[in-house]
């Protein structure tokens, strides 16, 4: 799903609500998470997950093409790790989802 299906999708659930006022949300919301993370903060959502900040060492790497070694530097990766909810709840839909496909 694309930023903008969310948003398509969230104004169809909430016909309340404008489409300009819904991305301005979603935007929100995403702005944080990532302002957050770039001040090394955890941030955690009851239920979703958590994203965090891991940090990868300095190392020595390959160029593919050429076989050439190549320093890469060390730095920090976004990481996201699914709350127990989640994960049950995709387990879930992907065991029904099998279920129908072989009945």
């Amino acid at each position: 799903m694309t930023r903008s299906e969310l948003i398509a999708e969230l104004v169809a659930a909430n016909p309340h609500l404008r489409a300009p006022d819904v991305e301005l949300i979603v935007g929100t919301v995403f702005d944080e998470i990532s302002e957050a993370l770039t001040r090394g903060e955890r941030v955690e959502l009851r239920g979703f997950g958590a994203f965090t900040i891991k940090r990868r060492d300095a190392r020595t790497g390959r160029n593919p093409r050429t076989g050439e070694a190549v320093p890469v530097d060390e730095k920090a990766v976004p990481f996201f790790k699914a709350g127990k909810e989640l994960r049950e709840r995709v387990n879930r839909t992907s065991i029904k989802a099998r279920a129908k496909a072989s009945a």
